[in-house]
């Protein structure tokens, strides 16, 4: 399909019938359960610094790649490279968080489960690897397929929607207008209590053929107290909620005294293949510092409030040197505050003058500083306005007057 060069990752002691057989104490389910086996590979392959791209195909064995891939992967420098990994399996999902880990430094493309191999040859042949050549920068705006690259090696939408307050049917109407719009982002939190509204809409939307799971990005939050005090539990709770297989960002919602114990079993399920990315809301330059030599995972992303009167132009280019990327919340101005941004003269001119709303100024204005934006809103209307921002671009100047327009002024607590 490539034309690349073939080699089989096949154990040096080789498998039986007994040793894969799945509901027994066998050889390969003990491996699987045990952290250090490295099963011994029969080969190797020669002058691997040649490759630009490594396809790595395995059979799911309970939901997680064999260890004889970790084996792999440790044997290889595949630095640089673009990493594809995908599994066979009638059920299972894809996993391959774990894998990134030994090769961060890789280019990786999105894994993928297929259920037989006509559907990997239609994947192979759809990619354009031409494009993961030279150098790759994460955190980096593509504005032609609207998504950005996180640091965990997943592409993330730059434009989503926030459900804070959206309850019930709201919510779920709410949730699918946004997918019907092309929206593939949406952020909830376990404190919005809406993360069965949100899962439900999600399905939904994959029931009706309006997409595939893997096509929408969902962010979910743990909060501070009890939930991060018993972390394990209350992650495994907002998987539940929202019942969508794997949950593509968590975030820890606040800083909390538990804040480190609770990213860490984080850690965990993104080892198990749950949860794919992690992140921090309300988390500041002094927080970031003092947390971040904690944890092993460097964040993918740090959410906080962002809108022209609380632009935090000190703490942005912090974060975004450290290779995470900044979403906004209240990239509106919020509650309260939205009808005097929106009625600001300065916004209300440069919206004039593109023939768009002051809206789609300021979420524009945030998309060219970097900074994702997830706006609320449970009308429809209003909803797809907002994804609406592509076909415009505001000048130098024009940037530069919304930015005089900070106070420093928030309007949250947090």
């Amino acid at each position: 399909m490539t034309g690349g060069d073939l080699f089989e990752i096949v154990p040096a002691q080789p498998y039986t019938a007994a040793d894969l057989n799945y509901n027994t104490d066998c050889r390969a389910n003990a491996e699987q359960n045990d952290p250090d086996a490295r099963p011994a590979i029969a080969g190797a392959v020669e002058n691997m610094e040649q490759y630009d791209a490594v396809f790595i195909g395995y059979p799911i064995w309970w939901g997680r790649a064999p260890k004889i891939i970790h084996t792999f992967l440790e044997t290889y420098d595949l630095s640089g490279k673009t990493v594809a990994a995908f599994c066979t399996s009638g059920s299972s999902p894809h996993e391959d968080a774990t894998l990134r880990g030994y090769e961060p430094d890789a280019v990786w493309l999105e894994g993928r489960r297929f259920s037989g191999t006509s559907q990997v040859e239609d994947w192979v042949n759809g990619l354009d690897l031409t494009k993961f050549e030279g150098d790759h920068t994460v955190g980096i705006f593509n504005f032609d397929s609207r998504t950005v690259t996180l640091n965990s090696g997943y592409t993330m939408p730059i434009n989503g929607l926030g459900t804070y307050s959206l309850h019930g049917e709201t919510c779920v109407n709410s949730v699918k207008s946004a997918l019907q719009s092309g929206v593939r982002l949406i952020d909830t939190a376990s404190a919005y209590g809406n993360e069965e509204e949100v899962g439900q809409a999600i399905r939904e939307a994959i029931d009706e053929g309006i997409i595939k799971r893997e096509d929408v990005f969902v962010i979910t939050k743990l909060y501070p107290g009890s939930e991060m005090a018993n972390p394990e539990q209350s992650i495994q709770a907002c998987l539940d909620r929202l019942d969508i297989g794997y949950v593509d960002m968590m975030l820890l919602h606040h800083p909390d005294r538990n804040d480190v114990k609770a990213y860490k079993a984080m850690e965990k399920f993104v080892t198990d293949g749950k949860i794919r990315s992690l992140g921090l809301s309300n988390w500041y330059v002094k927080e970031l510092e003092s947390f971040l030599p904690q944890v092993t995972i460097t964040p993918a992303l740090v959410q906080n409030e962002i809108h022209p009167y609380y632009q935090e132009n000190d703490v942005i280019p912090y974060i975004q040197d450290l290779g995470i990327v900044v979403q906004g919340w209240y990239p509106l101005g919020g509650r309260g505050h939205t009808a005097e941004l929106l009625g600001n003269e300065v916004i209300s001119a440069i919206a004039k003058a593109h023939g768009v709303s002051s809206a789609q100024v300021i979420l524009r204005w945030n998309l060219q500083k970097g900074v994702v934006v997830i706006p609320g809103s449970s009308n429809p209307d209003h909803i797809k306005e907002n994804t609406e921002l592509y076909g415009f671009e505001l000048t130098n100047g024009e940037m530069a007057q919304i930015n005089a327009l900070d106070r420093n002024e928030k309007h949250d607590w947090y």
